[in-house]
């Protein structure tokens, strides 16, 4: 949540960062601002509501033209999303602009004492401390690099600041704490920003700051810095996407185009991992066979979308290699004091890298001993960076709030930790193994044919955009695969809806049933598992029989959920592991559709954020 940007070079400051914020819109957002350094003075701008507030403002008032500049998206956490307590915040002489992301728990105590001092604060954010802090700071040291880090050492929690002062008009400085910021190296320019895709128009070379780190950004080059002063070993990496990636190509939304990228981003997840011989070969997991083999239980942290993903590949994980497998939902794992030691491996997934549940856990994980596994959709972010291996998935930028793309290629990532594991420690023979990446390499496709024949699930997704609540039943890997679903119509539509494991349906559910009620059911192929398959269409015809609306996804050519659906939505056949990759796609078409059908906003749905950098 909440973008930044930041900028110091040849080209207009306002330029480059309003570009940077349209870029990052998907974050989430409630208000935007700027500040601009020109003429020997700082000129700041924001407002509450999206960026087009801000444009509107900056056109009846325009800012002064300068090379130096910040921006900042806000999603509101201390204070109301107004204008007043959106950023970027500035002292009281207006020499400082500070914009922040993230939370500085101790701002209370700091805010006090600067008010004992006499400074007048006019916002309720914890952000505002940090620009009168620095204020102090510079005023005694003549530099913003050393006063941020003097400032930092001062603060508590997780956060990106990044921060400009009129009397250094060709410097912005950064820090970070928890909290993501990744720098751009142009050609007589640096840039600074919450994500790349808020400069990859200008520069595709990156470098990625650690943890405690403070960077000065003038034109020729930066400089980064521990919060100590000391100096910094930085590593530049080199972005292998570009700007058209970014763009809707033709689609009314992000969403839109990242369900139709799914074909491409499954081939490309797999691609490079799979050896001549037709074994795993994932070069990234750089974790020893040897401690593998030892590993006596897996767990997997996770939230939302990820959490969903986690779940199904507790499925996989025991199946191919009997270790077991918890899933744990990353907010409430190191509150239980988890059962941990050097013989578990826990594999935190995370489609931006910085999820700050994720990441605290993952942290509590390394310091019981255990060995981490990333499955990651960001280069260079935190969350790969401070686990012991990573295995990174290619579904590329994936801007829409609601996660399609990113969660298909999580699954991919899943099965083939699953399947190298069972390789490392024997539970599956070579040609075992062969065999599941051959299915695996199918999907792609598989995923492409669902996608031509979903425009009766979009006729039937508008048809019921006056309904208040949809219930989603699946068993086994459907059971998850019916919760994501659920959560993708609450995420999108604004409606209730619920997941459920279909035989808890007498356990309590089927009270909710009534005439008319739509209820997905998710089926499990007949083949192999035809003792799931029985139970779960003896559950529909409970449903139908109290007067709910069925709509049933299921392999093509299974008749025998025909008579009992009034909605039948084929998918190709598919081994019932790996059944989540096709059967999700029509839960994704459905939700997108409804929300539109609404006249909701797909790609930002109101209170979210894409990466959730707070706990």
């Amino acid at each position: 949540m909440c973008g930044i940007v930041g900028y110091v070079g040849g080209q207009s400051a306002l330029d480059v960062v309003l570009a940077g914020l349209r870029r990052l819109e998907y974050r989430g957002y409630d208000s935007a601002g700027v500040a601009v350094l020109a003429d020997g003075g700082l000129a700041a701008a924001k407002k509450a509501g999206k960026l087009a507030n801000l444009e509107k403002e900056l056109s009846d008032r325009p800012l002064p033209s300068g090379p130096t500049g910040i921006g900042h998206t806000r999603w509101a956490t201390h204070g109301a999303p107004n204008d007043a307590n959106a950023h970027p915040h500035l002292d009281n002489p207006g020499r400082v602009a500070v914009v922040h992301n993230g939370i500085i728990e101790n701002f209370a105590v700091l805010r006090a004492e600067l008010a004992e001092r006499g400074h007048d604060l006019g916002s309720e954010t914890d952000t505002e401390v940090v620009a009168h802090l620095l204020s102090e700071s510079f005023s005694s040291c003549g530099d913003l690099a050393e006063s941020m880090r003097q400032v930092c050492r001062r603060l508590d929690g997780a956060f990106t600041l990044v921060a400009v002062h009129a009397d250094e008009p060709d410097v912005v400085v950064g820090a970070r704490r928890n909290s993501p910021l990744v720098v751009g190296l142009g050609d007589g320019e640096s840039f600074l920003a919450s994500d790349v895709a808020a400069f990859i128009e200008h520069t595709r070379e990156a470098v990625e700051l650690g943890q405690d780190q403070v960077v000065e950004l003038r034109r020729d080059g930066v400089t980064v810095t521990g919060f100590d002063g000391a100096p910094a070993d930085v590593r530049p990496y080199h972005v292998d996407w570009d700007a058209s990636a970014a763009e809707k190509g033709g689609y009314d939304y992000f969403m839109l185009k990242e369900i139709a990228e799914q074909p491409k981003a499954v081939a490309d997840t797999l691609l490079g991992r799979i050896d001549a011989a037709g074994t795993l070969s994932l070069d990234e997991v750089r974790i020893p066979a040897s401690v593998l083999r030892e590993a006596d239980k897996i767990v997997i942290v996770a939230c939302g979308t990820a959490y969903h993903a986690g779940m199904i590949a507790k499925y996989a994980i025991e199946h191919w290699t009997r270790i077991p497998c918890e899933t744990e939902l990353a907010s409430e794992f190191r509150y239980r004091d988890p059962i941990l030691d050097q013989r578990t491996l826990v594999i935190a997934i995370s489609q931006s890298g910085e999820t700050m549940d994720t990441l605290m856990a993952l942290r509590h994980a390394r310091e019981q001993g255990a060995k981490v596994l990333a499955i990651c959709n960001t280069n260079g972010s935190t969350i790969p960076r401070e686990s012991d291996a990573v295995l990174y998935t290619h579904a590329g930028p994936e801007v829409a709030v609601a996660s399609t793309k990113a969660f298909l290629t999580q699954l991919v990532a899943c099965y083939l930790v699953a399947l190298y594991l069972g390789q490392v420690r024997g539970t599956k023979w070579g040609d075992e193994v062969v065999s599941v990446i051959r299915e695996l390499s199918q999907i792609a496709g598989q995923v492409e044919e669902v996608l031509e024949t979903m425009e009766p699930v979009r006729e039937l997704a508008r048809s019921l955009a006056d309904k208040n609540t949809v219930l989603f039943l699946g068993r086994h890997v459907g059971y998850p695969v019916a919760l994501e679903g659920a959560l993708k119509l609450k995420e999108l539509a604004y409606m209730h809806a619920e997941g459920f494991a279909a035989g808890e349906l007498k356990h309590g559910p089927i009270a909710l049933i009534e005439k008319d009620l739509p209820v997905v059911v998710v089926v499990p192929s007949p083949r192999g598992r035809s003792v799931l398959h029985d139970k779960i269409v003896s559950n529909i015809q409970e449903i139908r029989a109290r007067g709910a609306r069925t709509i049933v996804i299921a392999e093509r050519g299974d008749e025998a959920v025909r008579p009992y659906a009034d909605h039948l939505v084929e998918i190709p056949r598919t081994p019932v592991l790996l059944q989540p990759l096709v059967a999700t796609v029509p839960l994704q078409v459905f939700a997108c559709e409804l929300a539109t059908a609404r006249g909701n906003e797909v790609d930002q749905p109101r209170n979210l954020a894409k990466s959730v950098t707070v706990e």
